[in-house]
């Protein structure tokens, strides 16, 4: 990813060479992933995958997760597509375990016709008049009432794949389901460079048509620089960023959130990440990296 520039070294500037990734389109035969300790355990038949063994091994290994989500890429197809649909349901579980919504900030909101609420008397007197001036009834459309609510948020979520193009898998007004949404991430592969200012880019024209309040551009990645782009200026445009790197490779992130004033946290796991997006979420802007 592309983060703070490097000095240049003598005879020119240095890029860091691309980072490592399977590349787009390679599979991998069930000789690889038998490599693993489990994979018999999880897959003991040509496109077989005991959906009971993996919720046993996740139960006892977290990072057996690891192994399902090396077994969406497999090149036996069945087992790929069984792997896909089971990562993916576990994925929208865990997020929808959490807590419903993030807490906000409450605040009393005027509303014109509403059925519910507190009726401001002040703020209805135009409405009243108006009716009696008019020889009609005093309607809903005439008063004003104030309730509790918390301010709509509209997220954009970035996804670090390592390469070079951007590719919108739900656009902000899509009905799209999750779990094809889920399926969908699960079926990225990249390799190579990432130009992280158009993903960025994209992101922020997404939320540009949202009516949401507060907007939030939500970056999964390490931001590590493999090619020169103008990332920072891109992400400090932003309305929100959020930042959620690798707690083993989070050097870059943490400066980026720095130059760009962005909240960040260490994902340990994949699935700890709604926990870490839910503090985030609810943190102020002054705080910073939320470790897991």
């Amino acid at each position: 990813m592309t983060g703070p520039p490097t000095a240049p070294a003598a005879g020119g500037p240095r890029r860091p060479p691309p980072k490592s990734g399977r590349r787009t389109g390679q599979t991998v035969g069930r000789h690889e992933l038998a490599r693993h300790s489990r994979f018999a355990e999880l897959s003991p038949e040509v496109g077989v995958l005991d959906q009971e063994a993996v919720s046993r091994a996740l139960a006892g290994d977290p990072s057996a997760f690891e192994l399902l989500a090396l077994m969406t890429t497999a090149t036996d197809e069945r087992l790929r597509a069984a792997a896909i649909r089971l990562s993916s349901q576990i994925v929208l579980d865990r997020a929808r375990a959490g807590r419903p919504s993030m807490r906000g900030i409450s605040r009393l909101r005027p509303a014109r016709g509403a059925l519910d609420g507190d009726l401001d008397i002040d703020a209805s007197i135009d409405g009243v008049s108006a009716a009696r001036a008019e020889a009609r009834p005093v309607g809903h459309d005439d008063l004003t009432t104030v309730h509790w609510a918390r301010p709509r948020t509209a997220f954009a979520v970035v996804v670090d794949r390592s390469a070079a193009t951007v590719e919108v898998i739900k656009p902000l007004a899509s009905d799209t389901a999750p779990a094809v949404v889920a399926e969908r991430l699960l079926g990225l592969r990249g390799h190579g460079v990432t130009r992280l200012a158009g993903a960025l880019k994209a992101a922020g024209e997404q939320l540009a048509t949202a009516r949401a309040r507060r907007r939030v551009v939500i970056l999964l990645s390490d931001c590590r620089s493999t090619d020169e782009d103008d990332t920072i200026e891109t992400a400090c445009s932003l309305p929100e960023l959020i930042i959620l790197a690798p707690a083993d490779d989070h050097e870059q992130a943490a400066q980026l959130a720095g130059l760009c004033g962005a909240r960040w946290g260490r994902i340990t796991h994949p699935l700890d990440a709604a926990a870490v997006l839910d503090q985030l979420l609810e943190a102020q802007p002054a705080d910073q990296d939320v470790p897991t």
